[in-house]
């Protein structure tokens, strides 16, 4: 699954790992993530992320 990267604090949102502090289950795609995600480091939304090809 694509991995994506916050454009504000460079945090990477790895979906094999969800985001457990934000109550996000390992294994679910950026695509997915609820429209009120927010970045856990910084708090951005979902549309400060780009694709992450690292």
């Amino acid at each position: 699954m694509q991995k994506y990267q916050c454009t504000v604090c460079m945090y990477i949102y790895d979906p094999e790992e969800g985001d457990p502090v934000g109550g996000i289950e390992a294994g679910t795609s950026f695509e997915d993530l609820p429209e009120d995600w927010v970045c856990p480091e910084c708090g951005v939304g979902k549309d400060m992320f780009e694709p992450y090809d690292g």
